[in-house]
């Protein structure tokens, strides 16, 4: 993203810090062992990967300014998400991307596909967190930069078509920014994410692993 987009679109919010640490404690933290090498793709200002506890912990975006918002130990790489060549093969045990591929094209996003591939150990998954179109269609294109458009079902499909096995789709995993009218408080966020009912949940999560060859 141009420096543009973060001064407008996407600026700075304490919020958001509140968020992701709850994030971690009541979801991620179950999903990433300390021996891990976590990768976050498209990581922005660092909110998932600052709060992870892992043996390593690696971040790559386009944003210049990136590399001052990720906290220290965190490997950060300023480039796209179709090149990690930078990245060790077989390292990668959980690589996550939030609110990454609804602004790439359907071509980047299978190239980076391709490309995290070989970088996924033999345990690793990849994990997406982003709009779902099905339930987020009248807000989708507010941000200008949205050029391609999933719901749950397509996402999955996706993945499925480009050889990788879904492991678990969850359609309405969170609500769709932090600037929705749920208040910001950890408990209930991490309430919200107990329940099975999901008031406002536009977001979906996937998880994903590259299929075996037959």
């Amino acid at each position: 993203m141009s420096d543009g987009y973060h001064d407008s679109r996407l600026k700075p919010d304490d919020r958001r810090a509140v968020v992701w640490r709850a994030l971690w404690r009541y979801h991620f933290r179950h999903h990433v062992a300390p021996d891990h090498c976590v990768l976050d793709l498209g990581c922005g200002y660092g909110d998932f990967i600052n709060n992870v506890a892992a043996r390593r912990r690696l971040a790559v975006d386009t944003w210049r300014g990136m590399p001052s918002h990720v906290a220290p130990g965190v490997e950060a790489h300023v480039g796209p998400v179709t090149d990690l060549a930078w990245i060790e093969d077989a390292s990668v045990d959980y690589a996550f991307a939030s609110n990454l591929f609804e602004h790439l094209t359907q071509d980047d996003f299978a190239a980076c596909l391709t490309a995290l591939r070989s970088k996924l150990s033999s345990r690793g998954v990849l994990t997406i967190l982003q709009p779902n179109y099905r339930f987020a269609y009248r807000e989708y294109f507010d941000d200008y930069t949205h050029v391609t458009v999933y719901s749950h079902v397509s996402l999955a499909d996706f993945l499925t078509a480009h050889g990788w096995e879904v492991l678990d789709v969850r359609p309405r995993f969170l609500p769709l920014t932090v600037k929705s009218r749920l208040p910001v408080w950890p408990p209930l966020i991490g309430a919200y994410l107990k329940s099975p009912i999901k008031p406002m949940g536009k977001q979906m999560l996937v998880t994903a692993k590259p299929a075996q060859r037959s």
